[in-house]
């Protein structure tokens, strides 16, 4: 059976639920509930399974704080013996703007820290799903605009997207990274 590994990149803790940082944990939140499916507390993070057309498909919400994501993502490749290209990371970006999102095969990890950690353990050839959060803060102020909580407002540009994530994770699983980038992106652009 094909393996697919797909990983909401966030940090864990109350304190950093409907944060911007956390838009990763909020995609595949949204998949799991979908699919009916919960989250168990596992090695190096959240897991659940799921199958898409007899592809197992193991969703991840990494327990190790973003700057360290890449020790859950390579443990769990290997323990489910997952190929590379089966991988899809999904991450918030200050680099496009809310509601926006952009699908690569692979890539740079454009100053992610979560990113940064995978790419150093595993290289950069993997799929990553790239979700706008902004970057309407002053300068200086990244770090306390990622860790901000998303208002009602807010949500209501980003639920649609995350909407549309769901459907990419079923299309990346079934179609592969090609077809799904070529079908997403331009719905990503804002």
């Amino acid at each position: 059976m094909e393996k697919y590994l797909i990983v909401g990149l966030g940090n864990i803790g109350d304190e950093y639920e409907n944060t911007r940082h956390n838009t990763g944990f909020m995609v595949l939140d949204a998949f799991a509930k979908a699919s009916n499916i919960h989250f168990d507390d596992k090695r190096y993070g959240f897991v659940a399974e799921t199958s898409l057309k007899g592809r197992k498909v193991i969703l991840l919400k990494p327990s190790t704080y973003m700057n360290l994501s890449g020790n859950a993502v390579r443990y769990w490749l290997n323990k489910e013996n997952i190929e590379q290209s089966r991988l899809l990371v999904i991450s918030d970006d200050v680099a496009l703007p809310l509601g926006a999102f952009r699908l690569k095969a692979s890539g740079s990890n454009g100053g992610h820290n979560g990113l940064g950690h995978i790419q150093q353990l595993i290289g950069q050839n993997y799929a990553r799903l790239r979700m706008g959060i902004g970057n309407d803060f002053p300068r200086g102020m990244q770090v306390d605009w990622v860790l901000g909580k998303y208002d009602d407002e807010d949500m209501k540009t980003l639920q649609p997207s995350i909407d549309t994530a769901c459907d990419i994770i079923k299309s990346f699983v079934l179609a592969g990274i090609d077809i799904t980038m070529n079908q997403f992106n331009k719905l990503g652009k804002k």
